[in-house]
């Protein structure tokens, strides 16, 4: 009997286990004629299984976008969905004030949920159900797979260590440290004042479509494919239920589980702090969020905390870099000034917001009472537990924080900390997300504005419970002047002495004191470099040139120009003809011609600016500015080769040489 393996390759089959079998018998009997044409055939039998196992793999992503017929699914629910929304009817005839039998009708249809989905019994018999519909969605991952599988491309790093059966435990008291001194007084609801957001079905319904079905499910055990192959059975009574969330400013209590699974951040894990919470949380309550999000975003300014680029619209770690690069340069333009940057790190940032001082700032940023109220709720009362192999621990209930994993806390940490501000025109705050920066425009030596406004930071955290973690603080002094202006004094926050690096990677992209980034080039072509060695596998095996240059895309070309726009016309002529002998190599391996490092510049810069010329809230809009003529726009004046040859300078001059076609419309200047 011929047995294959889940970890052998996946052109392995039976007949070839067969003949490595042969070829092993033959061996040990000390038959050479025997062993010699076992080999010959092995041989012939391993290259027709990969060829096929190719072509299967192009044919797959030729035919990725064909539709499959209607799950079996969409039938199976509609009984139980029926009773359910008899029940949800009940609860929609009831009073408002409160949320009756929330526990029991959420938990039940959950319940009802996850049992249809365990209908389908193993994995093979579910893929079956799903025949063509599930298969499609999958394709592309599969076609990735056998990638992954051809080239051993990023092996999966192993889970944490289960060895210590205390190990949940300790790691569940660590991610709730936070709340043990949260002594804030229980929030009353704030008086109703507006309308409570109301869902259609339609929302809902797009909601659950739109699911990853990839993501693990909560501690309910509701799948993903289930909610978006039976959305448009489940959309009216989880429409139902949102909308009581909604009109009574309360979450059900299985929405507010959550299961932490802690994922190492480095290879040497050496304590608690070094392990990553990921929070797995209720599908349906991710979709909830999701929608909750949209009603959030349409009530804020749309200047709200302009130099905060994490999850905005036409903002990135590019536009981040580049706003503090430039501010620095046009500060270095005049005579006897300097700049000092700090990196600023927060101790499990997300895991710091309270309530108390959450709703405040939204209903002050123009949120509705009803949704102040919702969000609270949310964040108040949650259950946590971690799962470490097969041990779990126990259930914590916590007030502080919002889970990593929740698709809200990324929002509401950016809310909880819009009123972190430079306090002088001379200091500039970037944040992305929790990565915040404090830019300090130094002129003749006086430091008093800058050493105010880390004071003030300091201050600004420990009014909002927020934990800087001064060992991981890094600070670089910018200093381009010549002579005696070398000795500069350290910076303190508290007690403890910032230390001072010459090179820090900010967002990804490597910054020296020197504005050199030959540091961050070597880096990006030695790490290309090597993966080369995954693309001539690719060659060997005979892969199509279509998908080798998407592996080129994918694995190559967004390592060379990561943060691309910030460095390159900056780099010297040297870094920059290294990165196209990478290209080139490529290119020699695929056999095709791929776009040069320049043209790839030019195309992408041009494209930036477009976006930002469209988007008026946009940090750098205010340095484009069109001439009389509208057809060109005023350059940015440089006294020094450093502005001249950065973003916003080089983005001008490609402006004006583009063509007329290519411009956008005037934007009110």
């Amino acid at each position: 009997m011929v047995r294959c393996s889940s970890n052998n390759k996946p052109w392995i089959n039976p007949d070839i286990k067969a003949l490595l079998k042969e070829k092993k018998r033959a061996f040990k009997s000390g038959n050479k004629e025997g062993l010699r044409t076992a080999q010959k055939k092995l041989r012939r039998k391993i290259r027709r299984a990969k060829a096929a196992y190719r072509r299967r793999m192009e044919q797959q992503l030729q035919n990725q976008n064909i539709s499959g017929p209607m799950s079996p699914w969409h039938f199976i629910m509609k009984d139980a969905v029926w009773h359910h929304s008899c029940r949800s009817n009940d609860i929609l005839s009831s009073s408002q004030n409160h949320l009756p039998d929330e526990g029991p009708v959420v938990e039940t249809l959950l319940y009802m949920v996850w049992k249809w989905g365990s209908l389908s019994g193993s994995t093979t018999t579910a893929e079956r159900r799903f025949s063509n519909s599930k298969r499609n969605r999958q394709w592309p991952r599969q076609v990735w797979e056998g990638i992954r599988a051809i080239t051993d491309y990023k092996r999966r790093s192993p889970p944490p260590s289960a060895d210590s059966p205390t190990l949940a435990e300790d790691l569940n008291l660590f991610y709730a440290r936070f709340d043990r001194d949260n002594t804030d007084p229980v929030l009353p609801p704030l008086p109703t004042t507006g309308l409570a957001p109301v869902l259609s079905m339609h929302e809902v319904r797009r909601a659950f479509c739109s699911i990853n079905t990839r993501k693990a499910a909560g501690p309910d055990g509701v799948l993903g494919r289930v909610l978006k192959d039976c959305a448009a059975e489940l959309a009216d009574v989880f429409t139902s239920i949102f909308n009581i969330s909604f009109s009574c400013s309360l979450v059900p209590a299985c929405f507010k589980a959550a299961t932490i699974v802690p994922l190492p951040k480095q290879p040497n894990v050496t304590c608690l702090n070094d392990f990553r919470p990921v929070a797995l949380t209720s599908i349906p309550a991710k979709c909830l969020e999701r929608l909750v999000i949209k009603h959030i975003k349409a009530a804020l300014p749309l200047s709200l905390d302009p130099h905060q680029f994490a999850y905005r619209e036409n903002r990135s770690t590019e536009d981040a870099i580049a706003t503090v690069l430039h501010t620095l340069l046009e500060h270095l333009e005049h005579k006897n000034t300097y700049a000092r940057l700090l990196f600023v790190d927060y101790s499990s940032a997300f895991n710091t917001i309270r309530p108390y001082k959450l709703r405040p700032k939204l209903h002050q940023l123009g949120l509705n009472t009803t949704l102040c109220n919702w969000i609270v709720d949310f964040l108040t009362n949650r259950t946590q537990s971690v799962r470490v192999g097969k041990n779990i621990s126990s259930t914590l209930v916590v007030n502080t924080g919002a889970p990593q994993g929740c698709v809200l806390s990324p929002l509401l940490y950016t809310l909880y900390t819009h009123d972190c501000l430079a306090s002088s025109a001379s200091n500039l705050i970037v944040k992305f997300a929790d990565d915040t920066t404090v830019l300090g425009l130094i002129t003749n030596n006086d430091e008093a504005n800058y050493r105010r406004e880390v004071q003030h930071l300091e201050s600004w955290c420990h009014n909002n419970n927020l934990v800087l973690n001064t060992k991981k603080t890094k600070e670089i002094v910018v200093d381009f002047r010549r002579r005696g202006h070398t000795d500069h004094q350290p910076l303190f926050i508290g007690k403890d002495v910032v230390e001072r690096v010459q090179s820090f990677k900010f967002l990804g992209v490597t910054v020296t004191e020197d504005l050199s980034w030959g540091d961050h080039i070597s880096k990006a072509v030695g790490k290309a470099q090597q993966r080369l060695y995954y693309l001539r596998k690719l060659k060997s095996a005979h892969i199509s040139r279509p998908l080798m240059v998407n592996f080129y895309n994918c694995a190559i070309s967004s390592v060379l120009t990561y943060g691309f726009l910030v460095w390159f016309s900056s780099c010297s002529k040297a870094d920059q003809q290294a990165l196209q002998r990478v290209v080139k190599a490529a290119g020699r391996i695929i056999g095709t011609t791929l776009p040069g490092i320049s043209t790839i510049f030019s195309t992408r810069c041009l494209r930036r600016v477009h976006n930002i010329l469209r988007d008026q809230h946009h940090p750098a809009h205010h340095l484009f500015h069109l001439l009389p003529s509208g057809r060109r726009y005023r350059s940015i004046q440089a006294r020094t080769s450093r502005l001249a040859n950065s973003l916003y300078p080089q983005a001008v001059r490609l402006l004006n040489s583009a063509p007329l076609t290519s411009l956008p419309p005037s934007h009110g200047q």
